[in-house]
Order: structure tokens, then sequence, then C-alpha cells
């Protein structure tokens, strides 16, 4: 190890150097941003030469959509954990994940909304969380609905599948505008719309 790598890693706790190097592209995200973050502020942050980086990753958009994935890891764990099928009644469990849903994107708003402005950091953090189910609510979501159908709280035919995307398609609806207006305020949703949204999926819309 390198007398310059040591000093970076010396209050770094068991991090690998590249996971340092994440974890302080994460706090910078956090603190100042997508927009005007350099590879050279990352490195003084990390104690390392701007070089060091590209040791690690093959180009600072790597890294930065890395440390989103960070980012939504934390938000999440902060969250807790989504409720468990055949925990309470079903409502209240879909109720929850809504919930979650809405906390998970309210948290990560302001760095949502720089997200349009760097396609190439969007590109590879789609592809890094794409199966990532603290990213990815729909086939978690759909997870828990079939686990409740197999407990028999669900009709043996209902389509789960479509109404966990329902559901994730109403969040995003939202979230979206707030994003793409790049809108970094407190995320606005409609009175009742949690409930209405689960009685909804739950009772139908059929006379």
């Amino acid at each position: 190890m390198s007398p310059r790598k040591a000093a970076a890693l010396r209050d770094a706790g068991d991090l690998s150097l590249r996971d340092h190097l994440v974890a302080t592209a994460e706090r910078l995200i956090r603190r100042r941003g997508l927009a005007r973050l350099t590879v050279r502020d990352i490195a003084r942050e990390a104690g390392v030469a701007d070089g060091v980086l590209y040791n690690h990753f093959s180009a600072k958009e790597e890294l930065l959509a890395h440390a989103l994935r960070a980012c939504v890891r934390s938000a999440g764990l902060a969250l807790g954990e989504p409720p468990r099928a055949g925990e309470g009644a079903v409502q209240d469990g879909l109720r929850a994940y809504v919930h979650y849903g809405l906390a998970l994107h309210a948290e990560l708003l302001p760095v949502l909304a720089e997200l349009p402005a760097q396609p190439k950091v969007l590109a590879r953090f789609a592809a890094l969380t794409a199966d990532d189910p603290r990213w990815e609510l729909r086939p978690a979501l759909a997870g828990y609905l079939r686990a409740e159908q197999e407990l028999g709280r669900l009709a043996p035919d209902a389509r789960v599948e479509a109404a966990a995307t329902m559901i994730v398609g109403a969040c995003h609806e939202v979230v979206l505008p707030q994003v793409f207006e790049r809108t970094t305020g407190p995320l606005h949703v409609p009175p009742g719309f949690v409930d209405d949204l689960v009685a909804t999926v739950l009772d139908g819309i059929r006379a």
C-alpha cells in the first residue's frame, strides 16, 4: 500500500480504497449535488491524487452512479424494512409500501432532480439498480402481493404483477413532475392519495 493510499484510508475503517471513493462521492452528492461535482473535488475530499479514481472506475460517471446507488441504499436503510406478508391487514401492508416508496423518492428528490441533466450518470445508475429491490419498488411489492396471495389473503386469480405496476406508476406520477421540473422542495402528495390508491387496487372500480 502506498503512503498516499494509506493516508487516504486512515479514517476509512475497513473500507477498501474503491469503497472509500464511493463513500466520499456519496457524501459530496448529499452535500453539494451532482451538477458541479468534479473528479478533483472527489479526489481532494478522499485524500488521493486525481488519477487514482481511474484505477478503480472507467469514468467519473461510473463512480457517481455507484455513489448514487449508495445514496439509495442509505435512504432505504434509514426508512426501515417494508412489511412482510401476513403481518397485519393487507390494506395496511399496501399503505406501508406506498408510504415507503414515496418517502424514499422524497429523500432522494434533490439528487433525482439533477439526473435528467446527467444522462451518462443516469444510464449507468439505471443499469446498476435494475435488480435492486431498494430502488426497484415494483419487484418487491409484487413479491409481497404474491406472498399474500399464497397465504389466501388475496384472490387466487388476482393479477398481482399488474397491481404492483399500477401502484408504482401512481407513485411515479407524484414524483416525476418535480424531477423533470428540477424542483427540490418537499414532495407534494395529494390529500387522500395513499388511501384512495390502496382502496382502488383492492376494491376495483367495477359496479
